[in-house]
């Protein structure tokens, strides 16, 4: 392995593990690249299904149920990063998405809608985030944040305002304690997936690989593996000199941008009564 990948000593916390997608896969990766890391998850039960048996075969990974939206949960996962064999240096921020209740027209959102999206997706990743950067800095060491924003969050989100406006605040969030942190030599980037096949994502996304030509230039959806990559290369020092981005990595779904039919759902909902369900104003 490239040096510049190793992460040899070091800690990262991955708060969104537990899920079986994308933050499973990273505590995987960034455990395989030497890395001491700390997966949380809300769920005991979902880290003893997906997390443990990557601490079974040799990886060295520590589970932590938490409540990242929580200070108390926060604080749950900063005394087990203190524990943890190594020097704290990464944060992934997965947690969050939203459940297929949470589409709807702007005109049926309520403040009750956003407030639930907004704790789950933009306060979770910015209290974790405080909290580990101000770690890292009392250590005097340097860093890297990486957080999963979404392709909602960098164009349209028709049906999913509130989900979408959270993952857009992601990128600005990212962007302003980027630039606070730099000059302590800790990076915050994140990364902005595609329709990515996932356990979450099949709940409402079907296989359709004419669909999935059309819309995506790469012609097909992502997997867990690719998203994480992406989030392993921000999180080493091969992105030694990146800081305050937000990388697509969405085979291409940006440059046609044409997955809304011409009633703005997404062509990508496998659904037609959860379609009427959403537009019902």
């Amino acid at each position: 392995m490239d040096s510049s990948l190793s992460l040899d000593g070091r800690v990262v916390v991955v708060s969104g593990a537990g899920g079986g997608g994308i933050g499973t896969t990273v505590t995987r990766m960034a455990a395989e690249a030497g890395a001491t890391v700390v997966a949380v998850s809300r769920s005991q039960d979902n880290l003893d299904t997906h997390v443990a048996p990557l601490a079974d075969k040799g990886l060295n990974v520590v589970t932590v149920a938490a409540d990242a939206s929580t200070d108390e949960g926060i604080a749950t996962v900063l005394d087990a990063a203190r524990d943890a064999d190594g020097t704290l240096y990464g944060l992934v921020n997965v947690a969050g998405g939203a459940a297929p209740s949470t589409w709807m027209p702007a005109t049926r959102v309520s403040r009750a809608d956003w407030r639930e999206l907004f704790t789950a997706n933009l306060e979770t990743m910015f209290f974790m985030s405080q909290a580990v950067a101000a770690e890292i800095r009392s250590q005097g060491n340097p860093g890297s944040i990486v957080s999963v924003s979404s392709i909602s969050g960098m164009n349209t989100a028709p049906y999913h305002v509130a989900y979408g406006t959270a993952k857009a605040a992601i990128v600005a969030a990212t962007r302003t304690m980027a630039a606070e942190l730099a000059a302590e030599g800790i990076r915050v980037n994140a990364v902005a997936p595609g329709v990515t096949e996932t356990a979450a994502s099949a709940t409402y996304v079907d296989a359709d690989p004419e669909r999935d030509q059309r819309a995506i230039a790469m012609g097909r959806r992502g997997t867990p593996e690719e998203q994480a990559g992406a989030i392993l290369f921000l999180l080493s020092d091969l992105s030694s000199y990146i800081t305050g981005q937000t990388i697509l990595v969405d085979g291409g779904l940006n440059l046609r941008w044409t997955h809304l039919g011409a009633d703005n759902t997404s062509l990508f909902l496998k659904d037609e009564s959860f379609r009427e369900a959403i537009r019902r104003i």
